[in-house]
């Protein structure tokens, strides 16, 4: 199950192995997916918990990335620049947790310094619980996985 960025080969997909899967198998469909992204092997039971946190994660980046560069417009940058800055923010933060494999909190710290303006945005963030409203996103979207395969005789 690739999600949209595989468009771009920059892709996370999740394979499942069945009952009657072989190393060879699984070895191919990663093989395979690996040519549009990422690859993690995962459990079929949780397969709904990747829907809801790579498979419908690109819509809620890509609601930063919108928010951010209206933000932007807000305090008087063109919608050009802002858009770019935005995109290239996001993309450039998840490359380097992803190249350095450092824990985002500890990234996060290397941005934020005493009394400095990350500081000022992260709490302005934490009061508008954007955690609390990013894991209830991922867990409302897995749900909806759920009831969606159910009603598919899952």
């Amino acid at each position: 199950m690739p999600n949209t960025p595989a468009l771009i080969l920059e892709g996370a997909t999740a394979i499942s192995p069945g009952n009657h899967t072989t190393e060879n198998d699984i070895r191919f469909a990663n093989e395979i997916f690996s040519a549009v992204g990422v690859v993690a092997i995962v459990d079929e039971t949780q397969m709904d918990a990747v829907t809801g946190l790579s498979g419908s994660g690109p819509a809620y980046i890509f609601m930063i990335i919108e928010a951010l560069s209206d933000a932007g417009v807000k305090m008087g940058l063109s919608r050009k620049v802002a858009m770019k800055l935005a995109a290239q923010t996001v993309a450039g933060a998840a490359k380097l947790q992803i190249e350095s494999q450092m824990h985002p909190g500890r990234l996060k710290d290397m941005v934020t310094s005493p009394g400095g303006t990350a500081i000022a945005g992260l709490h302005t963030l934490e009061q508008g619980g954007i955690r609390t409203t990013l894991m209830n996103a991922v867990e409302s979207a897995t749900m909806r996985a759920k009831e969606l395969g159910n009603k598919n005789g899952k």
